[in-house]
Formats: structure tokens, sequence, C-alpha cells
């Protein structure tokens, strides 16, 4: 076949109801992917039949058939009767066997936008039932811990132990690294303010009481919540998408004690012992920047940095440090808990869980903070 050779569309008014159209030439996606408009781009009032005929059509494919059912529908819009004899018998069939059921309606996409009130009625649902499925999950989490208070939970001890051991000692390599470097950064940049007035001693205290009181606690939780929160909607979702959890209902044990429980657990028993780790990692992050670069002292420096600290400053990061574990936990188990029956769910429940967990974190944070700061 030529390479220039190209579909031609011929017509020729049989009479005034009747309108031929000869098709020659390579009907491909290569060739000729569209020439709709050059046969009906507009029918003339008297039009009754559209008649089209294979005048020397050297190639066709799927372009062909294509073309002749968008023809097919401007017939019907139109109301003009369409015969489809003089084209080749395979695309015949093909047209056939593609109008033998009818389109079920609703089964195209039609972008429809809504009005902004019904869009905003919407949203206020839909926030609405996270707020309900946030607080039963809460509810029926609290009533599991006081199972496992009372020694009435059913879970494997097991479990949780695993549960701890991934949570903690697996975690350290990452707590250490951003520890590390969010110490140093917080001395760098102090450095640099409290260097214009000789005071640059004062960076111990910065490093000190900023790590203790809240990045340590703050970065940890970030930690933790892409880490382990993600681990466990992911964890979860898998399970809900081969029902294991409507097996274990089925058996009669509750999933909220054999599956959320020793996670939670382990999560809060952990999370502070991880804080207290990156309080003093970014102590001695803070401290490579206050002695080396700063020629502090070592001696000097960790002096002026536990004398600005008290068990107080401690307990906060503490504090908080238990409630992100216990967010983190309770997020990660329920998106998991809520996700679908299908892979793409189980995505999109992980990066759902890493989203609601930091934010409740950054809500949390705010919260202790404005206690801590009215308590004095």
């Amino acid at each position: 076949m030529p390479e220039n050779q190209s579909a031609s569309v011929e017509t020729k008014q049989v009479d005034d109801a009747t309108l031929e159209v000869r098709l020659s030439g390579p009907f491909t996606f290569a060739a000729d992917p569209s020439a709709e408009d050059r046969i009906a781009g507009d029918f003339p009032e008297s039009l009754r039949t559209l008649r089209l005929k294979d005048d020397g059509i050297t190639d066709w494919d799927s372009a062909l058939v294509s073309l002749l059912m968008k023809v097919q529908q401007r017939c019907q819009k139109a109301n003009v009767e369409l015969d489809l004899a003089g084209m080749p018998e395979g695309a015949q069939k093909l047209v056939r066997l593609a109008s033998a059921v009818p389109e079920r309606a609703g089964s195209r996409r039609e972008e429809k936008r809504d009005p902004f009130v019904a869009r905003l009625g919407k949203q206020s649902l839909q926030a609405w039932s996270e707020v309900l499925a946030f607080v039963t999950f809460l509810g029926d989490a609290t009533i599991s811990m006081g199972r496992l208070v009372t020694g009435r939970a059913r879970y494997r001890r097991a479990e949780l132990w695993l549960t701890i051991q991934d949570c903690g000692p697996r975690a350290l390599g990452i707590v250490t690294i951003i520890s590390v470097l969010v110490g140093a950064i917080l001395a760098f940049v102090g450095a640099i303010q409290l260097k214009m007035f000789g005071a640059e001693i004062y960076v111990a205290n910065l490093v000190g009481l900023g790590m203790v009181v809240e990045m340590g606690a703050l970065m940890t939780g970030i930690i933790l919540s892409g880490r382990t929160g993600a681990a466990f909607a992911a964890q979860l979702g898998t399970m809900q998408v081969n029902e294991e959890i409507d097996a274990l209902r089925t058996m009669g044990i509750p999933p909220m004690d054999y599956l959320v429980l020793p996670r939670m657990t382990a999560l809060i028993l952990m999370t502070p012992l991880l804080v207290l780790y990156a309080d003093i990692l970014g102590i001695l992050g803070g401290s490579v920047i206050g002695i080396g670069v700063l020629d502090i002292p070592p001696r000097l420096f960790f002096n002026q940095t536990f004398s600005t600290m008290t068990l107080w400053h401690c307990a906060q990061g503490l504090i908080k440090g238990c409630t992100f574990g216990f967010l983190i936990a309770l997020a990660g188990c329920l998106r998991g808990m809520q996700c679908g029956r299908s892979a793409s769910a189980v995505g999109d429940a992980a990066t759902s869980a890493v989203v609601t967990s930091i934010v409740m974190i950054v809500v949390a944070d705010a919260i202790w903070t404005f206690i801590f700061m009215v308590i004095g």
C-alpha cells in the first residue's frame, strides 16, 4: 500500500431523500482515524436514507467500525435510516454485534458538577459520618482496653511482643538519623541569631528545651505515623480484602481484641521510650554544632543544657509521646478496618492513615502545649 494513500469519501445525492456515500482507500487508525464529519456533517432536512458503499476500501480495522457506529448514532438522532449493505461483510457483523445489546443507562461517565450548596452539603455529611465512625471506633477501642485491664481480652501475647519489637527496636534506626539531624539543625539555626549578641552558650538551652519539650515527641510521632501507622492500615486492610476479619467475627473472636488491641498497646508503650531516645540523640546532635562549630567547652555545654531542663519538661514530652502513640495506632487501625475490598483500597487506607494521624498529632500537640502553658 503506498504511504501517501489516504481514505477518500465521496458523496452523491441519489434523490431528495437518499444520500450515497462512497468510501475508498485505507480506513485505519494509522491512515485516517476520523472521517465522521465528512460523512455526516450536516444532514439536509429532506434526507431520509443514508447509504454507505464500499468503493474500493483497501484496508480497514476497528477505526472503520468505530466510524460506522458514530454515523449510526448520528442517523438515529436525526431519524435517518442507515444502509450498510454496501460495506464489507466483516464490518457489518461487528456493527450488528455492537448494537445487539442496548447501552445501559448511566454507563457513560458524564461530567456533571453539582451546585455549590449541594457540594457543601455532601462534604458536611461526609465529614459528620467520619466523626461518627471515629467516635464509634474510639469507644470500641476503649472498651477493648478495659477488657485488657480486667484480663478478659482475647488476643495472642506472642503477637503483642512481635508488634512491640516492630514498633520499638526496629524503629531505632530512622529515629536516630532524624533526631540527630533535628538537634543539629536547631543548634545551627539558633547559633546564627545568638552569635550576633555573643550569647552562643544559650544554644544549649535552645537545643535541650526544644528537643525535650517539643521536637523529640513531634518528630517521633511523625516518623511513626509514616512507618508504623501506615503499616497497621496496610496489614488490616489486606486482611479485610482477604476476608480474614470476617472469618474472625464468624468464629466469635472480636477483631478489636485480636487485631487492634495488641497494636495500640505496643505503640502506646514504645512511643514514650522512643521519644526519650530521640531527646538524648537530639541533644547530642546539637552538641556537635555547639562544641565543634561554636567552640563551646563540652562540660560547659552539657552543664548549661541540664541546668535548664527539669523533670516537668521531660514529662511534657513523654505525655505528648503517649498521646501521639495512641492517636497513630487509632488512625492506622481505623483506616485499616474501613478498607474496601480491592488492592487499590489498601493503598488508599495507608495514605489516609498517615494523613489522619499527622493531622491529629499536630492538633493534639497544640492542645497539650496550651494546657502546659496554662499550668505553667
